[in-house]
């Protein structure tokens, strides 16, 4: 009876973030997770002393014994284990560690690519956050829209690179040498971005541009409108159960 008492209370303390214990393992995790990812960032900074680097390597050490134990613990108090193994937060919890092991003490510096799923630890923070999960619920809710709405602008990107290419292609064919090359001008013009480096020089390719300038404020704002209401409909669907 002690025993399962013992693991009963190790659940709720892993498991159910409602009492202290369980809230004070969250936050530590989160903690953890987010100082990783600062790790992992400086990483990247060139030019730093030696020490500097050996101190994010034992820094990354510690935090991945961390992550296993906690991986370990889960899968110790899971009733279903191999269904908390193949769930989505397990397979991210695994992905977060796996990499480090596969490298560590072999020379596999080919497969070191797989490091960068470290960057999956930021998805744990998916376990704690109701925001994210109402959030979920919203786009699942319109998620029809969305497909519908990412095949129409399919549709128009390649439209648009078409119109374009046959504008400026005479004028410039080493800038619009084809309709793949013209799909890069088409993101940037219907997105609104316009970062400038490839642009019309021809009157019809400027009109044309203009036309697609407008129908590319329209996109970013269906997206947007559909999101947001979307939000605001689960909300009041929230706020009307507590009121049940």
């Amino acid at each position: 009876m002690n025993k399962i008492h013992w693991k009963e209370k190790l659940r709720i303390i892993i498991e159910d973030n409602q009492t202290p214990e369980g809230r004070w393992f969250d936050l530590s995790i989160q903690a953890l997770i987010i100082l990783s990812l600062i790790s992992f960032s400086l990483e990247t900074l060139p030019g730093q002393e030696a020490e500097f680097y050996r101190f994010l390597r034992i820094f990354e050490i510690t935090s991945v014994i961390i992550f296993t134990i906690e991986y370990l613990l889960r899968l110790f108090v899971s009733d279903k284990k191999l269904k908390f193994i193949f769930s989505f937060y397990g397979v991210v919890d695994l992905m977060a560690i796996l990499p480090f092991y596969l490298t560590f003490g072999v020379d596999l510096r080919s497969i070191r690519i797989l490091r960068l799923f470290r960057l999956f630890r930021v998805f744990k923070i998916l376990r704690y956050s109701k925001a994210i999960q109402h959030m979920a619920r919203a786009f699942i809710s319109i998620k029809e829209e969305l497909v519908l709405f990412m095949i129409l602008s399919s549709f128009l990107l390649f439209l648009s690179s078409v119109g374009i290419y046959y504008f400026e292609n005479p004028v410039q064919p080493e800038v619009f040498a084809s309709i793949f090359h013209s799909l890069w001008w088409a993101v940037a013009t219907l997105t609104t971005v316009g970062y400038g480096d490839i642009y019309p020089v021809t009157v019809g390719g400027k009109i044309f541009t203009s036309v697609m300038l407008f129908i590319g404020l329209g996109i970013v704002a269906v997206p947007t409108g559909l999101i947001a209401s979307a939000l605001t409909k689960t909300r009041d669907e929230k706020n009307q159960k507590k009121q049940e």
